[in-house]
């Protein structure tokens, strides 16, 4: 189970990020609404699980860089202090700093906008926990240590991607066929609230 809880963990992580409307559905719904069109709703959702990924494997890169120059002490410690900092500047300031898009965008426009908003949002700050035991386990790398190391990564960033694309797919189609956006004045709740409260707890895990 110690071995499971890692893979677990990111693709929890990657569900909760697909429920969040900032993370992308509410776009993609926006954007079918736009376009008159389903499909579009369902195009629009592999792109925007696209740039999110790049963000993860970007967090994810410089994981593995400083963990082959630094002790990984260090770097854990380093790593909890600066998602807690990331958590205080999201609540206070991070709403006044919105990535904007038109509705006439391409894919490759939505996958840069998803890039942005992950980062922006710490989306790659937030798997940390996940990926300290998976990429760094075998640091300092030994002769079979970098190609494991890669593998380890791109399977930790493509089950996080599934788990985000399948739930991203889900709410956007669920909205935009039957629920509709009336959902958000009336029911939904505080998901930016919870990311704080999340991004906050992971810092202290690595603290701890």
């Amino acid at each position: 189970m110690s071995d499971l809880w890692p893979w677990l963990l990111l693709a929890g992580l990657g569900a909760f990020h697909g429920l969040n409307p900032a993370m992308g559905w509410l776009f993609a719904v926006a954007l079918g609404v736009h376009r008159q069109s389903s499909s579009a709703v369902m195009q629009a959702v592999p792109a925007i699980a696209l740039g999110h990924a790049a963000s993860v494997t970007l967090v994810a890169g410089a994981l593995i860089a400083a963990g082959v120059l630094v002790d990984q002490e260090r770097v854990r410690m380093a790593t909890g202090a600066f998602l807690l900092a990331w958590a205080v500047w999201h609540h206070f300031l991070g709403h006044r700093r919105r990535v904007r898009i038109g509705m006439r965008t391409g894919l490759a426009g939505l996958v840069l906008w998803s890039f942005l908003m992950a980062t922006a949002h710490g989306a790659g700050l937030m798997v940390l926990p996940a990926l300290v035991p998976l990429c760094l386990s075998g640091l300092p790398l030994g002769p079979a240590g970098p190609g494991a190391t890669a593998a380890a990564t791109f399977a930790a960033v493509g089950v996080h991607m599934v788990a985000m694309l399948t739930a991203t797919g889900l709410v956007a189609l669920v909205v935009y066929r039957w629920v509709g956006l009336g959902i958000l004045r009336s029911a939904w709740i505080n998901i930016d609230l919870i990311w704080t409260v999340v991004l906050f707890a992971t810092g202290i895990v690595l603290l701890l």
